[in-house]
C-alpha cells in the first residue's frame, strides 16, 4: 500500500524475494512507478485487492493509523513502515488490537553492523555496557511529519537492538524554526545511558553508532559500512570486525516474507512500535515541543 520513493524500494525487493506483488497507489506517478517495478497489478483501494498472504504499508506517517486499520480488514499480517504512527495513543490503539499480527519496518534492526554491535553487549567481551551514542544528521526532504519523527525511530530502534530494550527519557533539546522541528539532541536512562543527535538540517550527512563498554569501544561510522570497529581501553591495536553488506530493506523484508510461509515473527512488534512513538513523544514533550 503506496508507492511513493521509499514504497518502490520495497515494490523492488519483494520482487526480488519472488513475491507477486499487488499495488494500492492512487496518483499517476505511484501508479507508474508500480507498472515499472513490476507490480502484478495495481488497484486504488484496499478494497480492490485480491487474496494476499500479507500486505507492506508505505504511506505518509500521518495516514498510517487509519491505512493499517484498512489493511486489517484482509485478515493477514502487516508490515507498516516506522514509525508506526506520529500519535502515541493511536500506536498504543493499534498495538493493543492487532498483537502478534502487526509488525513496524525498522529496518535499521536488520543491519548487519547494528547486529554485531548487540552481539558484542550481549556478549560482554568488551565489558559492561555503559552507554550507547548515536548520530543521524543530514539534509532531509520535508515530509509529512518533522525531522524528528523521521529520524528518532531509527535510532530508537537501533538502541532497541543493541541494549534489548528502550532507555527512560531523561532531558532533551530541540532545534525548530518557526515552529518546525528539525531535530533533537535527547538523553535516556543512567546505566546505561543513550545520547541521541538527530537533525534534517545539518550541513553534513553522518550516521554513526558508537557502543561504549568498560573496556573499549565499538563503533559502527556510517550507513553503509561493512566493518565495525573495535578500539580497546587499553591501547591495543584496532579491530575491523567485517559484516555482511546485505541491505537491511531487503533482511527485513525477507524475514516478513518468510513468516508468512510459517517463519517466526519480524522484528519490530506493534507493542514495541508502540514503545518507540511514546519514547518519541515524551522525549519531545522534554524539549518544549508537542508531543
Amino acid at each position: 500500500m503506496g508507492c511513493g520513493r521509499w514504497g518502490s524500494l520495497i515494490l523492488r525487493d519483494l520482487r526480488a524475494l519472488d513475491c507477486d506483488v499487488f499495488v494500492v497507489a492512487r496518483s499517476h506517478e505511484s501508479r507508474a512507478a508500480a507498472a515499472e517495478g513490476g507490480a502484478a497489478a495495481t488497484v486504488a483501494t484496499t478494497a480492490e485487492l485480491p487474496e494476499v498472504a500479507g500486505i507492506v504499508v508505505a504511506t505518509p506517517v500521518t495516514t498510517h493509523a487509519p491505512v493499517v486499520e484498512q489493511a486489517f480488514a484482509h485478515g493477514v499480517p502487516v508490515f507498516v513502515e516506522k514509525p508506526l504512527t506520529d500519535d502515541p495513543v493511536a500506536a498504543e490503539r493499534l498495538a493493543t488490537a492487532h498483537d502478534g499480527s502487526l509488525f513496524v519496518m525498522d529496518k535499521w534492526r536488520y543491519h548487519p553492523g547494528v547486529e554485531q554491535l548487540g552481539a558484542i553487549a550481549r556478549s560482554g567481551e568488551l565489558g559492561r555496557v555503559v552507554g550507547l551514542r548515536t548520530t543521524r544528521i543530514g539534509r532531509e526532504t520535508p515530509r509529512d511529519v518533522d525531522g524528528i519523527w523521521v529520524l528518532a525511530p531509527l535510532d530508537l530502534s537501533i538502541a532497541l537492538e543493541i541494549l534489548g530494550e528502550l532507555l527512560a527519557p531523561r532531558s532533551a533539546v530541540a532545534d525548530s524554526v518557526d515552529g518546525r522541528a528539525l531535530g533533537l539532541f535527547g538523553v535516556l536512562g543512567e546505566s546505561p545511558w543513550h545520547v541521541l543527535e538527530v537533525s534534517a538540517r545539518a550541513d553534513e550527512r553522518r550516521r554513526e553508532v558508537v557502543l561504549a563498554c568498560e573496556d573499549g569501544l565499538a563503533v559502527m561510522p556510517e550507513s553503509y559500512s561493512d566493518t565495525v570497529r573495535i578500539v580497546r581501553t587499553n591501547g591495543s591495536d584496532h579491530e575491523l570486525r567485517p559484516v555482511s553488506a546485505e541491505l537491511p530493506l531487503l533482511r527485513e523484508l525477507r524475514a516478513f516474507v518468510e513468516h508468512l510461509e510459517g517463519g517466526p515473527p519480524p522484528r519490530s512488534s506493534a507493542a514495541e512500535g508502540a514503545a518507540i512513538v511514546r519514547t518519541i513523544s515524551e522525549l519531545r514533550l522534554l524539549a518544549g515541543l508537542p508531543a
